[in-house]
Order: C-alpha cells, then sequence, then structure tokens
C-alpha cells in the first residue's frame, strides 16, 4: 500500500519508537494518483465487460451509434493501457516505500515483502474465479521479482526498463519462434487445413457460477499467461514499469515535486511531444495485425510486426508518462488540486475498491447474472455506468475513512502481512 500525505515525507514515521506495522503519515497526491488511475482501469474494464460478457444478444438497449462510437475510440485510444500503467508505476514506488521505511529502522522487510505477495497472489487467484480480467497476481508475481533487484545500481534498473519497454524478451522469443517455424515448415509435406467445428463451451452452454469459474481456471488463466508473458508481452511493460516506479523512489522524484514545479512541466512537455511524434509515425508506418501474436503457431514473425509492436509499446509507456505529470501539474495549482485531492480516499482503499469493481462487472456481465441486461448496452452506456460506479465507489471510500484506518481488504492485508490483528476503526 502506497504512503500518502503532502509532498514532503523526509521526516514522515521515521521515529525510531513507532512500530513498523504502525499506520503512517500519507502523501496524498500518490493516493490521488491511485485513485485517478483506477477510474481508467474501471472505464476500460466495463467497456470490456470485464472479460466475462459472453453470448450474442439480438435485443439492443441504450444504444447511440455516433456516441458510442466516440466513447469506445476513447477507451481504446486514450484509457486503454495507459491507467493501467500508471497504477503499475505506483505499486513499484509502494515497493521502494516499504523497503525504505523498514531499513531507516533497522529492519530488512524482504522476507516480509514476500509473505505480502504471497497474500496478494492468494487472493487474485480467488478473484480469477470471478472476473478472468484481474491483474493483482501478475502484479504478486512481479512484487517478488522486484526483491532481488533491491540493492543494484540506478543505471541497471534504467537498463533493464529499457530492454523491456524496447521488446527485448519478444525479440529473443521471435527470433527462436521464427528459427522453429522455419524448420517445421521444410519438414512438413502438406498443411492439415481441416478445422473441427467449434463446441459451444458449457459456460455458455449452461450458465452458472461453477461453469464459469471452471472456464476461467482451466483456459482463461492460460490464456492470462500468454498475454502476459508471450510473444504480446504486456507482463513485461508491467514489470519495467514496477522497476521505473521504484528507480523513482530511490532519485527520491516525490519528494521533491514542490521544488521543481517548472522542471515538472518541462517533463510533461516533453512527453506530451514525444506522444504526439510517437503517434504519427505510428500513423506513417503501415498497419501490423498484433493478434498474430495471440496465434502465432506456425507463422514467422516480421521484423516489421516487431518493430511496430515495440513503437506501440513506447508510446503508450510515454503516453501515460504524459498523463502522470499532467495529474500532477493540475493537482499542484491551487484551483484544480483541491478537487483533485478528492480522489484520495479512492487511491486510499484502491485493492478494496479494484476488487469490488471486478466483483460488480462479475455480476453486471456473466451470463449465469444479470449479462442479459447489461451485455445488450452500447458503449456510451457502459462508459456512464463505468463512471457512477466509480463516484459512488468514491463517495463510499470518503466516509468509510471517516471512521476507519484503512479499507477493509488493505486491513486485512496489513494484519496478514504482520500476522496480528491491526488497529482498525478511528478513535
Amino acid at each position: 500500500m502506497l504512503l500518502a500525505g503532502h509532498y514532503q515525507f523526509e521526516n514522515v514515521c521515521y521515529d525510531q519508537n513507532i512500530p513498523l506495522s504502525s499506520p503512517l503519515k500519507r502523501i496524498t497526491i500518490l493516493d490521488s494518483l491511485r485513485g485517478f488511475a483506477l477510474l481508467g482501469v474501471i472505464i476500460i474494464h466495463i467497456l470490456q465487460r470485464f472479460g466475462v460478457g459472453v453470448g450474442s444478444y439480438e435485443e439492443e438497449l441504450l444504444r447511440f451509434p455516433a456516441l458510442d462510437e466516440v466513447m469506445q475510440w476513447i477507451g481504446y485510444n486514450i484509457v486503454m493501457g495507459r491507467f493501467i500503467n500508471i497504477f503499475a508505476l505506483l505499486f513499484g514506488l509502494s515497493f521502494f516505500i516499504q523497503m525504505d521505511r523498514a531499513a531507516k529502522k533497522g529492519i530488512d522487510f524482504r522476507g516480509r515483502f514476500v509473505w505480502r505477495m504471497i497474500i496478494l497472489m492468494v487472493l487474485g487467484i480467488l478473484c480469477h474465479s470471478f472476473y478472468n480480467v484481474e491483474i493483482i497476481s501478475v502484479y504478486a508475481f512481479f512484487g517478488l521479482l522486484m526483491i532481488p533487484l533491491y540493492k543494484v545500481k540506478k543505471w541497471v534498473l534504467l537498463v533493464l526498463v529499457s530492454f523491456l519497454i524496447l521488446g527485448g524478451p519478444r525479440l529473443i522469443q521471435s527470433i527462436n519462434h521464427n528459427l522453429k517455424t522455419a524448420t517445421e515448415k521444410l519438414d512438413t509435406e502438406e498443411p492439415n487445413n481441416f478445422k473441427r467445428p467449434r463446441e459451444i463451451p458449457e459456460h455458455i452452454a449452461n450458465p452458472s457460477f461453477i461453469n464459469s469459474t471452471k472456464y476461467n481456471y482451466q483456459e482463461r488463466f492460460l490464456g492470462k499467461l500468454r498475454y502476459q508473458f508471450s510473444y504480446f508481452g504486456r507482463g513485461y511493460i508491467t514489470f519495467s514499469l514496477f522497476l521505473f516506479g521504484f528507480f523513482l523512489g530511490r532519485i527520491r522524484f516525490f519528494e521533491k515535486l514542490d521544488l521543481q514545479k517548472k522542471i515538472n512541466l518541462k517533463i510533461f512537455g516533453g512527453l506530451l511531444l514525444a506522444t504526439i511524434l510517437l503517434i504519427a509515425l505510428k500513423n506513417v508506418l503501415p498497419p501490423q495485425n498484433f493478434r498474430v501474436f495471440f496465434r502465432a503457431d506456425g507463422v514467422i514473425l516480421s521484423s516489421a510486426l516487431l518493430f511496430a509492436k515495440a513503437l506501440d509499446d513506447v508510446s503508450l509507456v510515454i503516453s501515460s508518462g504524459a498523463l502522470t505529470m499532467g495529474f500532477i501539474l493540475l493537482y499542484q495549482s491551487k484551483r484544480i488540486g483541491q478537487y483533485l485531492e478528492a480522489l484520495s480516499p479512492y487511491g486510499r482503499t484502491g485493492l478494496s475498491n479494484y476488487i469490488i469493481q471486478g466483483m460488480l462487472g462479475c455480476l453486471l456481465f456473466s451470463p449465469w447474472a444479470l449479462g442479459a441486461i447489461f451485455n445488450v448496452l452500447g458503449a456510451a452506456s457502459l462508459f456512464f455506468l463505468g463512471i457512477i460506479i466509480y463516484i459512488v465507489q468514491a463517495i463510499m471510500s470518503k466516509y468509510w475513512l471517516k471512521y476507519f484506518l484503512y479499507g477493509p481488504l488493505e486491513w486485512l492485508w496489513r494484519s496478514l502481512t504482520y500476522l496480528e490483528i491491526q488497529n482498525f476503526r478511528k478513535k
């Protein structure tokens, strides 16, 4: 869980008499930024029907073709991949803050962090039974990978970040794949074009929670791993952002935000310009079908395809950075910052809100629940439904934190981390 309180935290909560498990003052810009990231997460997930919306429905409800097209474009060209990148960046920063706080008290937190990630992984795998687009189990795995990198030099972190963002793992996998594919084509006499008819999956033919859960574990979990670690390589981008968030913690970037407003503006301008140039370059190049990465058997992955995907990943990361710095600049302004501060309670209860989003998505779109109603909605209706859910959660988070120190799942996670019941209610 990220620290949050205003900008300065060099002298915050490092009293040697305060137990490591005691509540901390917070840097609220980080909580607000996390709340902002989760706004984008619910929007794109609801447009994707949380990965559980299935079946064909003849009926159409609340569809507005022109507005639907606009909202779909916003979702897939402005929101998708960018807000979740911010979420990943903050997770890496959280890792640094936890380790740094413990180190200043003379405590090695690495063993405790391993246990903390194991708890998170179990929670994520349980959530996968409801909705298969959950990412906290993947985050827990990457959290474990962060531990051996805790003491590496900063330049090593930047090299790893660059290697991952530029598609190094994909390039290595693709070279091996292409060599293997070329050999197999030489050894194959006649291609077999016979295709077996696709059977209707059991969770669609006989909708039930049990059948959906079986499908999520038996089929979609493997698909998630392929999406993260195979040729598409979404997981490598996530891990690179973990590492970069850790790097930002190491250089104390968020501690100096108030002292470098002009520098922040220059960073934002540079990222925005780079985003525009990368988009222009992508539009000049011939379009590539990235879906090939999901069914690459027997297909040679061309250098043009690999370059286009690397360019797309870099563009996503740079535009995520522009969004982050734009948010920081607005937060630092007196007129707008006070309104963005309202996102802080949502971010403080981010784990609880994220999982509640998924549980609601499961109920709204699953064929065994309310899928027959909500799957027929158009993109605009879904977009605004996501906004409504987010606002309701934000209000509930604000009132919850009037009486409690943590969100319910944050408290549970904290208690399990320290194997001790933590204070919950405010005194």
